[in-house]
């Protein structure tokens, strides 16, 4: 047996050097684990585009050639089933940016900022930017004009607009046509000129300096909103885009009359087209003249798509795909000759309903679910993805469930609105029927014009059922009841709240 010196001398010589390399990681005689530096942020590319029904090949349309949104859907959950939550440009873009629906606001008009109504409340890219991220806005994301302005609360550095020509050939403002908004040229444009000539090009061009800059800050996480223009009116396209497709192999709409039934004032016969210089200010509007303009719907469409594709390959140059979440979102559809309707401003589904792609690292991609879903839900969500505590008395609810199972529902039904005068119809959609209760806000229920569709019977709402179908009706109503009443419009009433964002320009991603 070794003398008790010889162990200790053992000992010291085998578990000294041990001890010295663990020293470091060792306070107050504990043994500390290495920590682990938490995970980061993940960053937000968000793409808004102006009335783009989903008339795009991932949603099954056999004409409309659209390979980068199509190819986005690939990588995304496609919803089937999403909806806005008022069918005209400003409401539509509060609701996404507030989480808060048009009924809650008081807000359904083109000018009013939403600030007007809520003005303590935190949008969602002021939520962000509160929780450490550079924000920024390109192109339309809130709604300007009219009265209405920007909102600098919600960016690090004031929105960038483009300044390019909304026409380039002589003939299309040679004959401006005064409307309520201002002089109108022609509703299309087909010019022989590169992609960056019209707004969308140059905002894409914006948009992937703006991601190179946010490559160089790979510890700065953003928030970077994007919003084409197109396919809005007018519809103006290089002609590439028009080359893509024969004016005479696109489909005029089937039904062209208003549904039977429904109220007289339910429908609209395209008010905002009708200010434009080559369109009839009333009646039918000529087939020939149909066709050329569902022909520049699908030009404008193409065109935007290829610049969302630019955006969406810089996003992957730059190495920043792995840890980006990306949103596609139409403010709203469009009907184009449908019901002999043309423009959005109606609750019926060629107008209400939107595409949505939603793209997260961590999520399963390339599927698509029947899920009902909203405009205000996705503020909750990215707030759910982004791991940033969601603020409460929002109208949104998260769908991060359906991210990760698409068969998981995220609501039973869905709500939207539309005004017409005095009155504000209040639509309940559910997965097969729509009905839209037409009252004055405050009225009693019995003073109300009810509209019933099934579109598993009747897709292109043909006919008003609410004689024939009273126990869904009720049913309806029910889910209507749940919600409640309608806030009063609130709208701008002097000039002095009609603000525009004074601050200076300021500088990209850093």
């Amino acid at each position: 047996m070794l003398p008790m010196r010889a162990l200790r001398a053992l000992r010291h010589n085998l578990i000294h050097p041990i001890l010295e390399l663990l020293q470091p990681l060792m306070l107050g005689g504990i043994l500390m684990m290495p920590v682990l530096s938490a995970a980061p942020k993940p960053n937000v590319l968000l793409i808004c585009i102006d009335d783009l029904k989903p008339l795009l090949g991932c949603y099954g349309d056999e004409f409309a050639l659209s390979p980068s949104i199509d190819k986005l859907a690939g990588r995304s959950l496609l919803f089937k089933s999403a909806y806005c939550n008022q069918a005209v440009c400003a409401p539509s873009r509060n609701s996404l940016i507030t989480g808060l629906r048009p009924q809650t606001l008081g807000v359904y008009d083109l000018a009013t900022n939403f600030r007007l109504a809520r003005p303590n409340a935190v949008t969602f890219p002021q939520h962000f930017k509160n929780s450490g991220y550079h924000t920024e806005a390109l192109g339309k994301i809130l709604h300007t004009g009219h009265g209405n302005h920007e909102d600098a609360e919600s960016w690090s550095v004031p929105p960038w607009k483009p300044k390019v020509p909304q026409y380039v050939l002589k003939e299309s403002t040679a004959n401006p046509r005064p409307g309520k908004n201002g002089m109108r040229n022609t509703s299309t444009e087909c010019a022989d000129v590169p992609d960056s000539t019209y707004g969308d090009g140059a905002i894409a061009d914006e948009a992937i300096l703006r991601l190179k800059h946010a490559k160089s800050k790979p510890d700065q996480p953003f928030l970077l909103a994007v919003g084409f223009l197109k396919p809005h009116l007018p519809f103006v396209a290089p002609k590439k885009y028009w080359d893509l497709y024969d004016e005479d192999d696109l489909p005029l709409a089937s039904v062209r009359t208003p549904p039977a039934g429904a109220p007289e004032y339910a429908p609209q016969f395209g008010g905002e087209l009708r200010q434009y210089a080559d369109i009839p200010k009333q009646g039918p509007l000529p087939e020939p003249l149909q066709k050329r303009l569902i022909h520049g719907y699908y030009a404008a469409t193409s065109y935007t798509d290829a610049q969302i594709g630019r955006v969406i390959d810089a996003l992957d140059e730059f190495d920043l795909s792995k840890n980006t979440i990306i949103v596609l979102w139409g403010d709203h559809g469009w009907h184009l000759g449908d019901h002999g309707m043309w423009c959005k401003h109606t609750n019926y589904e060629q107008a209400a309903r939107i595409p949505l792609l939603v793209s997260s690292p961590d999520m399963p991609s390339g599927g698509a679910t029947s899920a009902m879903v909203e405009s205000v839900d996705l503020y909750p969500t990215l707030c759910e993805l982004a791991g940033l505590p969601t603020p409460k008395g929002l109208d949104g609810l998260s769908f991060v469930p359906t991210l990760r199972e698409s068969a998981v529902p995220a609501r039973d039904h869905v709500i939207h609105v539309y005004p017409r005068g005095s009155r504000l119809g209040r639509a309940i959609r559910t997965d097969s029927l729509r009905m839209v209760e037409w009252k004055k806000i405050g009225a009693s229920s019995d003073t109300a014009d009810i509209e019933l569709y099934d579109y598993k019977l009747d897709p292109l709402e043909t006919n008003n059922l609410v004689s024939e179908r009273p126990a869904e009706v009720a049913k309806l109503r029910a889910l209507l009841a749940q919600h409640p009443e309608a806030k009063a419009p609130i709208t701008s009433g002097s000039k002095s709240e009609k603000k525009k964002d004074t601050r200076r320009k300021g500088s990209p991603i850093k």
